[in-house]
């Protein structure tokens, strides 16, 4: 046996999306109902242990054998739930590959159902299995008519069992048929032992502090009802958390509200004047506060052994192969800013609303930046937390040769203040961090990398800092007369890609290379690795220039031809490579307690004797493919997660 293709079909009590994987399988009333496998690319079997069947002997020695290839789509979900039923911590992902993750790699959606369909395969997976899912997979009502059952078995409807078997073979057909179709697209191996260490990140999950969590649910209802209560005396409302009786209230008191979403809210407070409606604005805004369900998801996602597992999603963002997070979404965490943040936590702990509402503005907001804290290590250990210092600013440099950002990134000045004494014509040394002229340059810094504009720095807050509309487009055009090797780098991209794509060849710039192969551009990185554009095609854009379109998931999450430019690209291309960086520090320190990675930072699980210092080394080695690069590593060392 050379290879295993597989998919399962499985019961458990617990939410798999609310939950996440690893509690699902750790359910006591988890079971694997259908097992259906195919045999280096044979003919499909199905396990029916419902009926009494057992998996071969031999398929159960080839998923602890090394030498045969494991394949399912989105693998994961199968190694966990094979662990639990063979017994085991967890399967060791050695030799497991995912068709989910080759989709990702070329830039096709991730469900077995849309790529099948991208694919235009000839056997699709079959329609219904949705209802399958949830008449067996899932607890059911008791009604009367189902004599009070908590769970359908396939005795309750023998035809729906017999087509959920079908619907389990044809998942093991489409999913080797994913695999034979894109066999001339092969994956690196340097990809699947990336994928590997993922599996093994996953696996190894991050201590939680249950006391914090717990305790922070608790408070948050208190917060509620308080701010309710206030808000209920000022307005006199039965239920002031009502939208529609709270817009008419707005109304009677002469500032009428078209929308009570937070964005609406924040937007009123800039122009409201102290007073009873500002008062109420205020509060409603607290009330909108979300962060109690990251606490929340915390808590549903758990394991037994108080470690929260599954946090990432390996090349979850397929146009540049970034990691994507999951349940709690340690991506997008608040930042903390509290300087008595381990005081702040006793609090919580100890549930002590009062004296959190005397020494903090807002208990809500103190819950938010807490968020962080309630990652903890094990006994025994502390968190080392360690990121690149600007790592898509220089790696943009670095790829279009912008020599004087890299320059005083290896002189450790304020970026931010260099391009301000270039944007603004001042002498050196003459602008500082507290210096309004180094605010603008960072806002148009943060703004302008990507071909941003005045709606991007809008967006990114300018006006919310103090700087108004009419000198947006004169800070856009100062960063880009500052930065003109990045401006070239964008049309060069764009062009290289247009060329590549009309005329099916192989262009070249910066060090990246463009070329278009069976219905596909490829653009390859420095690193080697290519980010994948379906399809591609030239099309006219709004300004009647030719740009390139592909196909891909569009920001309503639906498979569409997506228009393209030149700096777009290179936002890919620069977060691509940082992905790259980080993918490559995670190797160096594969033999360290690594919990988490975000962007540009790696959180690790250590010993009291490891040196902080050495794993910002190690961390800052670069590789052989990135010459004459140097990135700086900076860290700390904490008893809880947090921002330095």
């Amino acid at each position: 046996m050379k290879y295993l293709h597989f998919d399962l079909e499985t019961y458990s009590s617990v939410d798999l999306k609310k939950s996440g994987l690893y509690r699902y399988a750790e359910s006591p009333d988890f079971e694997i109902m259908l097992f259906a496998y195919s045999i280096d690319g044979g003919g499909v079997s199905v396990v029916d242990l419902m009926a009494g069947e057992v998996i071969p002997p031999e398929i159960l020695d080839a998923l602890t054998d090394h030498n045969v290839e494991k394949w399912a789509h989105n693998a994961m979900f199968e190694r966990i739930c094979l662990s639990r039923y063979l017994g085991v911590k967890y399967l060791k992902p050695e030799n497991w590959k995912c068709t989910m993750v080759w989709a990702a790699y070329m830039g096709m959606p991730l469900a077995l159902d849309a790529a099948g369909s991208v694919l235009d395969l000839d056997k699709q997976k079959m329609a219904g299995g949705t209802d399958l899912i949830r008449y067996f997979c899932k607890p059911c009502k008791p009604t009367k008519v189902n004599g009070g059952r908590t769970r359908n078995l396939p005795e309750h409807a023998p035809e729906k069992w017999d087509e959920f078997k079908a619907y389990n073979v044809r998942d093991v057909e489409v999913e080797a048929s994913i695999q034979a179709r894109l066999a001339k697209f092969p994956v690196p191996d340097s990809i699947w032992g990336e994928y590997q260490l993922d599996q093994e990140i996953n696996d190894r999950g991050l201590s939680l502090d249950l006391t914090l969590v717990e305790s922070a649910i608790a408070i948050d209802k208190l917060s509620n009802s308080a701010l309710l209560a206030n808000m209920g005396a000022l307005t006199g409302l039965a239920n002031p958390n009502s939208v529609e009786q709270l817009k008419g209230w707005f109304v009677d008191n002469d500032a009428e509200m078209a929308s009570l979403e937070k964005e609406a809210v924040a937007e009123k407070l800039k122009t409201e004047p102290p007073g009873v409606v500002r008062d109420v604005l205020t509060l409603r805004q607290q009330l909108a506060k979300t962060s109690v369900k990251k606490y929340q998801a915390m808590q549903k996602s758990v394991c037994a052994d108080g470690r929260f597992r599954g946090a990432f999603q390996f090349y979850g963002a397929n146009r540049t192969g970034r990691w994507a997070g999951r349940l709690v979404q340690l991506q997008n965490l608040p930042r903390n800013s509290i300087k008595t943040l381990g005081m702040a936590r006793e609090l919580v702990k100890n549930q002590n609303y009062e004296a959190l509402e005397m020494l903090y503005p807002s208990v809500p907001d103190v819950l938010s930046q807490l968020i962080r804290t309630a990652f903890i290590p094990k006994a025994g250990c502390k968190l080392i937390v360690a990121d690149f210092s600007s790592i898509e600013a220089i790696v943009l440099a670095w790829l279009s040769k912008e020599t004087r950002v890299l320059d005083a990134y290896r002189a450790k000045q304020d970026l931010y203040i260099k391009n301000a004494e270039i944007m603004f014509k001042q002498r050196s040394g003459s602008v500082d961090k507290k210096s309004p002229l180094r605010q603008k340059a960072k806002v148009a810094t943060l703004a302008c990398g990507y071909g941003g504009s005045v709606g991007a720095m809008i967006s990114m807050g300018a006006l919310e800092q103090g700087l108004i509309e009419d000198e947006l487009q004169p800070l856009v055009n100062a960063w880009r007369s500052a930065n003109p090797r990045i401006v070239q780098f964008w049309y060069a991209v764009g062009n290289a890609a247009i060329e590549a794509v009309s005329d099916r060849t192989v262009t070249k710039t910066h060090g990246i290379t463009f070329n278009c192969q069976s219905g596909m551009l490829f653009i390859t990185l420095p690193s080697g690795r290519r980010l994948a554009y379906v399809k591609p095609q030239i099309g006219v854009n709004k300004y009647d220039n030719d740009c390139v379109t592909y196909m891909g998931v569009n920001d309503a999450k639906k498979w569409a031809r997506i228009q393209t430019y030149g700096a777009k690209i290179v936002e890919n291309i620069v977060q691509g490579l940082s992905r790259d960086f980080l993918a490559y520090s995670l190797q160096t320190l594969r033999n360290c307690e690594i919990i988490a990675h975000i962007h540009d930072e790696i959180v690790l699980e250590a010993s009291p004797n490891m040196s902080l210092e050495e794993v910002c080394q190690q961390m800052s080695r670069m590789p052989s493919w990135a010459a004459g690069l140097e990135l700086r590593v900076e860290g700390f060392e904490c008893e809880f997660y947090q921002k330095d």
